[in-house]
């Protein structure tokens, strides 16, 4: 039964409980029998709208023993080939015929920070593959290096990492096997603390190389490293909380591409392409359509989000949280009013768990891809996930968004074939199109236990 006509069946209980005052011969029949008119078609109505919210879906596992996989890529080489992100600094191959080749594509670990053995959001987190990848074999990565050596004295003192972005390449005879030795440090974001710090990697259909970065950590944009008068989100003299677009086949280590919309504006960095992000966590251009790039932006203590990012766009953090004003000094209530005129709302957003308990879809989004694949019926829908119903807790959640007319709408995924619990990491893609889920049920990076599905019919 759904939980609307449960409501609509506890109210009717309650009338007739009433009924004892009531004359039987006079009262009680002509009540029920016009109860009963009335009821029985709203019931159905409620019942078929309640389930119109929720897609069914099954999860088909296809890879198992993994240690936090945070992205799955496929190479644009025609091999079928997926590639496996481990945040512990690892990328795994998951071959055509559904085996993990034994050997790591690559490890990184020991160019990596030491990770925390609780909880970490530092780590290997991203990959894209250049778009002529079966030709010049260059793959490049983000991950959480030890403070760069040339970083400011304060940051030494204070700073917790440096991102690297990383350019490498494919073994030469061995194309299971990356060039350890390759590595090309294209860019480098000093990073204040080790929480949100964004780290997906994708190259757009105009052949540049795109990358999300978070607004340094801690909480609120705010503390070292971050700017106090505006946070860095909207400070456009840093490379944090941002989307960046470079050119890495130009240039030493990259150029900027012509038509970046700050290249030209004095006291910002050029290599912006939109800004006003918290921490985007998981960025994929549409296979189809338009092409368009999805982000998403885990919020603070309120509302999650989903932007359609466009060149030059501000897309709101530290002065709004999703489309509402943010109050940085009191930040579980909105503001009533804030300087937002040029800031462009998300296409979609939810309720964060902190803020409203009972009312909520989940306390950390994990974006997201438009379905291309085999199923007509779930073409152009936007597939995500959010982390958990609470932190410590595997209990996350799937969701899918439609267009209709240029509004989006999100309704639940029910999994029809399984009631596991689990934390959903992330929402990747094959080249056919077709999703993935990336799940953990460990709240600490590792454990060698998590877990890829198949999104199915």
């Amino acid at each position: 039964m759904s939980k609307y006509s449960m409501i609509i069946v506890g109210k009717a209980y309650s009338t007739a409980s009433s009924f004892s005052m009531i004359n039987p011969s006079n009262e009680i029949f002509p009540m029920i029998k016009q109860l009963k008119s009335h009821l029985l078609p709203l019931l159905m109505t409620l019942f078929l709208i309640d389930s119109a919210f929720a897609l069914d879906v099954k999860l088909q596992a296809v890879a198992t023993g993994l240690n936090t996989p945070v992205d799955l890529v496929a190479a644009p080489d025609g091999s079928g080939r997926l590639y496996i992100v481990e945040q512990t600094g690892t990328i795994r191959i998951l071959m055509p015929d559904g085996t993990i080749q034994s050997e790591p594509f690559i490890d990184v670990t020991s160019k990596m920070v030491k990770m925390h053995a609780i909880y970490d959001e530092r780590g290997l987190l991203g990959l894209a593959f250049h778009p002529n990848y079966s030709t010049n074999g260059k793959f490049y990565i983000y991950y959480s290096a030890p403070i760069r050596k040339d970083a400011s004295f304060p940051f030494h003192l204070f700073g917790n990492h440096t991102s690297n972005v990383s350019e490498f390449t494919v073994s030469k005879g061995n194309a299971n096997q990356a060039d350890l030795g390759s590595e090309k440090i294209i860019i480098q974001v000093d990073q204040p603390q080790f929480n949100h710090n964004g780290g997906a990697l994708r190259f757009g259909p105009d052949g540049y190389l795109y990358i999300g970065t978070g607004d340094g950590g801690f909480a609120d944009d705010w503390g070292f490293g971050h700017n106090k008068a505006d946070g860095n989100g909207q400070d456009l003299n840093t490379l944090l909380a941002k989307i960046l677009r470079i050119d890495v086949n130009k240039g030493n280590p990259y150029d900027i591409p012509a038509g970046n919309p700050f290249m030209d504006q004095d006291g910002a960095r050029p290599e912006i392409f939109a800004y006003g992000f918290r921490n985007p966590w998981k960025m994929n251009f549409d296979m189809g359509g338009n092409n368009e790039l999805f982000v998403a932006d885990v919020g603070q203590n309120s509302f999650e989000e989903v932007n359609i990012v466009k060149k030059g766009g501000n897309y709101g953090w530290r002065v709004r949280e999703g489309a509402h004003c943010f109050d940085l000094f009191n930040p579980n209530v909105q503001k009533p009013n804030c300087p937002s005129d040029q800031m462009i709302d998300p296409i979609l957003e939810y309720k964060h768990c902190t803020t409203h308990p009972g009312d909520c879809k989940g306390i950390s989004i994990s974006g997201g891809v438009i379905y291309r694949g085999q199923n007509s019926a779930w073409t152009g829908k936007y597939f995500f996930a959010d982390y958990s119903m609470a932190m410590g807790t595997s209990n996350g959640r799937l969701y899918v968004a439609s267009e209709n007319g240029g509004n989006w709408s999100m309704e639940d995924i029910n999994i029809t074939n399984m009631s596991d619990q689990m934390s959903f990491l992330a929402v990747s893609q094959d080249a056919k199109g077709e999703v993935y889920a990336l799940t953990t049920k460990a709240f600490s990076p590792g454990g060698g236990k998590d877990i890829i599905y198949k999104l199915i019919r």
